[in-house]
C-alpha cells in the first residue's frame, strides 16, 4: 500500500495511491484517524487496507498538489557517505556510524512542486535517498527488533547548497528554503520489495545520474532505526534518510550543478518517482 498526503480544492487530505489515481482517507476514515501521522500513531494500517480496498480512485494523480509525505512537521534525520562508492568520489572512507544533521520543513516540497536554486549560490546539488518512515513510538531499541518500529520508506533529494555545506556549516547547506523534494508517498513495509532488488536511481534531464541498490547501504535499516533511538525518542512519522549513492554533482567531472529549467527525478523501486522542476529564486518569491 501506497499512501501520500495531499491538498485538494483548498482542503488537506491523505490517501491510497494507485496507478489509477488516488482513493481518499479523509472522507472514509478521517473522523477517526485525520492524517497520515494519526494514522500511524493510531496503529491503523489495516483501517487503510480495508476502506481503499476495491474503491474506485477519489482523484487523478495529477489533480491534486502533494504535501511531503505528512502534513505534520515530523523530525528528519539524515546522514552522508552511507554508500561505500559515494564516501570513495569524495575520498574518504564509510562511516563506522551515522553522521549527520536534521532537515527542517521548510526546505521541503512535495511531488511535483518545484524546487528553488536560492538567489545567493549556484552551487546547488542533488542527493536522492532512500528513506525510512517511523511507525510507533521507538526508544532504546535493539537492533533485532527495529523492523517492527519501520511503517515504510518514501523518496527524499537532500537539496545541498555545497558552498555553504562546506564553508559553514553541514545543516546550513542542506536546509535553504524549499531546495529539497519528498515523496511522493509513503510504501508500507509489507509492500516493499527487498533491498536487493530496490533500486535508487537520479535522473537529469532524463540522464541517469545516481543508481545503486539498498542492500549496499554500509549501515543498514535495522542499525539506523536503533542508533537513532539511543539518543532520542524517535516518533510516528519521524523519518531517517539513509544516505545518497556516488554520482552527486559537485564530484563529477567537471562539477554539474542544478540550475533553473532543469527537471529532476527521483526514482526508487516500490515507491514510485519524485519529479521536481528547478525554478529560480525570484521566480519562487513571485508565485
Amino acid at each position: 500500500m501506497r499512501l501520500c498526503s495531499y491538498r485538494q480544492a483548498g482542503r488537506d487530505r491523505y490517501g491510497v495511491m494507485t496507478d489509477g489515481g488516488i482513493v481518499d482517507l479523509t472522507d472514509r476514515i478521517g473522523d477517526k484517524h485525520p492524517t497520515l501521522v494519526r494514522l500511524l500513531e493510531d496503529d491503523a494500517l489495516k483501517a487503510a487496507g480495508e476502506a481503499s480496498a476495491g474503491q474506485k480512485p477519489d482523484f487523478g494523480l495529477d489533480d491534486v498538489e502533494y504535501l511531503p509525505v505528512t502534513l505534520e512537521p515530523v523530525t528528519i534525520f539524515c546522514l552522508g557517505l552511507n554508500y561505500a562508492e559515494h564516501a570513495a568520489e569524495g575520498g574518504q572512507e564509510p562511516p563506522s556510524f551515522p553522521r549527520g544533521f536534521v532537515k527542517v520543513r521548510q526546505s521541503l516540497v512535495g511531488h511535483n512542486q518545484p524546487i528553488v536554486r536560492p538567489s545567493i549560490s549556484d552551487k546547488f546539488d542533488f542527493e536522492v535517498e532512500y528513506t525510512i518512515v517511523i511507525g510507533k513510538p521507538a526508544r532504546h531499541v535493539p537492533e533485532d527488533k527495529a523492523m517492527e518500529y519501520v511503517a515504510g520508506y518514501t523518496i527524499m533529494n537532500d537539496g545541498s547548497l555545497r558552498d555553504y555545506q562546506k564553508e559553514r556549516a553541514t545543516d546550513h547547506g542542506k536546509n535553504f528554503w524549499r531546495t529539497s523534494g519528498m515523496g511522493p508517498c509513503m510504501v508500507t513495509r509489507d509492500a516493499a520489495p527487498a533491498w536487493k532488488d530496490t533500486v535508487v536511481e537520479t535522473r537529469l534531464n532524463g540522464s541517469v545520474m545516481q543508481r545503486d541498490t539498498v542492500d549496499h547501504l554500509v549501515l543498514g535499516v535495522p542499525f539506523l532505526v536503533s542508533y537513532f533511538s539511543r539518543f532520542t525518542l524517535l516518533r510516528p512519522g519521524d523519518m531517517i534518510a539513509t544516505g545518497s549513492p556516488a554520482g552527486v554533482g559537485h564530484r563529477r567531472k567537471p562539477p554539474l550543478f542544478l540550475k533553473p529549467g532543469d527537471m529532476l527525478e527521483m526514482e526508487i523501486t516500490g515507491i514510485g518517482v519524485l519529479r521536481t522542476p528547478v525554478i529560480d529564486e525570484a521566480e519562487a518569491l513571485e508565485r
